[in-house]
């Protein structure tokens, strides 16, 4: 369960910090205080998208901050290499750029590490979720939620396979025919001998460059090697070496009467060697300088070469690893047709191995369809409809024709058919059934769900949508039903709801003459009895209906003590 909710700065929400308990938590208060505001801030929890707009209007950061009971996701937080704690704290911190900084217990993680835990923490039934019954493509998904841990397995594996599939026939689409396969042939063999020809080797084009660099400033390179040389040589009359000699002499004659003396004529003794290398080494560069217009031409044809070729086909290693792909393609090309025969018989393979498997996932899919109809007619009932609910499939592809209704959500496609009342002929859902009746629908969904779903939160967004009287009270007592074993966080109008919430919360806003401020506050005894006679009967609160709304939390206690 979650225990507290921390916000800062995002939307109406200066700072606001929430407790909760478990049981049934009810959120109410007047529209636009900011109750869909604490909604997102725990989608924000479970990885929802965080866009920078969240952000309170001046501000440069927020963060929104969970604190959950963590037992269910020990194994998870243990894989992601979290401490073992019996507390999980989650924190996403965002600023005005649209960066937000997401952590775990205080461990910077990834947004998908965050969704393979929070959302095993709550489940969130918001208004979106009902309008998403509207659209077919969903049906099929509310379906899979419920055989899921039936089906799991199958799907991973329908998964790695239709990668597989989509891999052979990628590569079943390159090789094509005869014709094409010919042109691809002739134009590899081009490029591989435009790369073998260059035979362009490792660094060339920074040496190429270096020397011609080299080339353009050879006169004063050369002047400069031909003065060192001259300098240094024992040649001339007077150079280093001439004097460097004339030293030892002097030294010789004087190396008996000290060490010291000894010393310095071995130092000058060095200092000899080294220089004539120095003088050595400057006369071969020169002799290495003797370059020529012809040199040069060479050169910069060399260089373009080197250069066409890499811009090209890349240069150095990757140059290297594009010529061995290259080769590798054209040997496909030049056995293909063995290779696509080889190839194409995968494919058969790939396309049995699916239709089994989407077989068997539409075989549980149809299981648990027959049961999801019985619970969800069940639920309706305790909620006021008297329905007929069924789960519709379409005709399954045969194996003959199945490729094009291959997919990782297998082959089936189905429809939800409702007869919302007795008499009435099943039809489409999308078609026929009103706001109240989604509302009511969704609830018998999660209701259903929750019996083999272990979720321990779960957070109904204005599940009263269309809803009021005595339907509302039928809401309001599947609630408490489902709170016995689940905490829930239900954002309400209905004064049944409220009157039935282990905990009361009541969202306000205030605003200091420059800025709007949303507020939460628990409500004691009194105050619950009169924010259910304010959703009972609006602005003006009688003793009356305050007495009325004492009686309807005195039947909800004791209702809540029956079950």
């Amino acid at each position: 369960m979650i225990r507290s909710l921390h916000i800062k700065n995002l939307a109406l929400i200066s700072k606001l910090d929430i407790e909760f308990d478990s049981g049934l938590n009810v959120l109410s208060g007047e529209t636009g205080a900011g109750k869909s505001i604490i909604v997102d801030s725990l989608t924000l929890l479970l990885g929802g998208r965080y866009d920078k707009t969240f952000l309170r209007y001046g501000e440069k950061s927020g963060y929104v901050e969970g604190v959950f009971d963590c037992e269910r996701v020990k194994n998870e937080m243990a894989q992601l290499g979290l401490d073992e704690d019996d507390t999980l704290i989650v924190t996403r911190n965002f600023n005005a750029e649209g960066r937000n900084d997401i952590r775990l217990n205080g461990r910077s993680v990834t947004l998908s590490m965050l969704r393979k835990i929070t959302p095993k923490l709550i489940d969130i039934c918001g208004q979106n979720e009902h309008q998403s019954l509207s659209n077919i493509d969903n049906h099929i998904r509310v379906l899979d939620y419920y055989v899921r841990h039936k089906t799991a397995k199958s799907f991973e594996k329908l998964e790695i396979l239709c990668q597989n599939l989509k891999e052979t026939n990628k590569f079943l689409e390159h090789v094509g025919d005869a014709k094409d396969r010919e042109k691809n042939i002739d134009f590899l063999k081009f490029q591989i001998e435009e790369i073998e020809k260059a035979n362009v080797k490792e660094n060339e084009e920074e040496e190429l460059v270096a020397l011609r660099k080299k080339y353009f400033s050879a006169e004063t390179v050369c002047d400069g090697l031909k003065t060192t040389a001259n300098l240094l040589t024992e040649d001339d009359d007077v150079n280093v070496s001439s004097l460097l000699y004339e030293a030892v002499k002097a030294l010789r004659k004087i190396e008996k009467y000290g060490d010291e003396y000894s010393s310095l004529l071995q130092r000058l003794n060095d200092l000899s060697i080294e220089i004539e290398d120095v003088s050595e080494t400057a006369k071969n560069e020169l002799d290495s300088m003797d370059f020529s217009d012809e040199d040069l031409d060479k050169l910069e044809k060399r260089l373009e070469t080197v250069r066409n070729i890499s811009r090209k086909y890349g240069s150095g290693k990757n140059l290297i690893d594009n010529l061995t792909s290259m080769k590798e393609k054209l040997n496909e090309l030049e056995n293909a047709d063995e290779l696509y025969e080889k190839r194409s018989k995968e494919k058969r393979k790939l396309l049995a191995e699916i239709y089994e498997i989407s077989s068997d996932i539409s075989l549980e899919r149809k299981k648990g369809a027959v049961q999801l109809k019985e619970f969800i007619e069940k639920e309706l009932a305790t909620l006021g409809m008297q329905s007929e609910f069924e789960i519709k499939f379409n005709e399954f592809p045969s194996i003959e024709n199945c490729e094009k209704f291959v997919s990782t959500s297998g082959m089936d496609s189905l429809e939800f058919y409702l007869s919302p009342n007795v008499g009435q002929p099943l039809n489409p859902l999308v078609k026929i059934i009103s706001g109240g009746e989604l509302s009511r629908l969704m609830l018998a969904l999660k209701v259903v769900s929750s019996n083999c779903d272990g979720t321990p939160t779960m957070i109904f967004d204005e599940i009263d949508t269309g809803i009021s009287g005595k339907i509302g009270l039928e809401v309001a007592k599947k609630l408490a039903v489902l709170s016995k074993n689940h905490q829930l966080l239900c954002v309400t109008h209905l004064p049944q709801i409220c009157a039935m919430a282990d905990k009361n919360l009541y969202i306000s806003k205030s605003n200091d003459g420059t800025a709007t401020f949303t507020n939460v506050k628990a409500l004691d005894e009194k105050d619950v009895a009169g924010e259910i006679a304010r959703l009972t009967g609006g602005a003006d609160i009688s003793e009356q209906s305050l007495q009325t709304a004492k009686e309807m939390k005195e039947w909800s206690n004791s209702f809540k003590k029956t079950i």
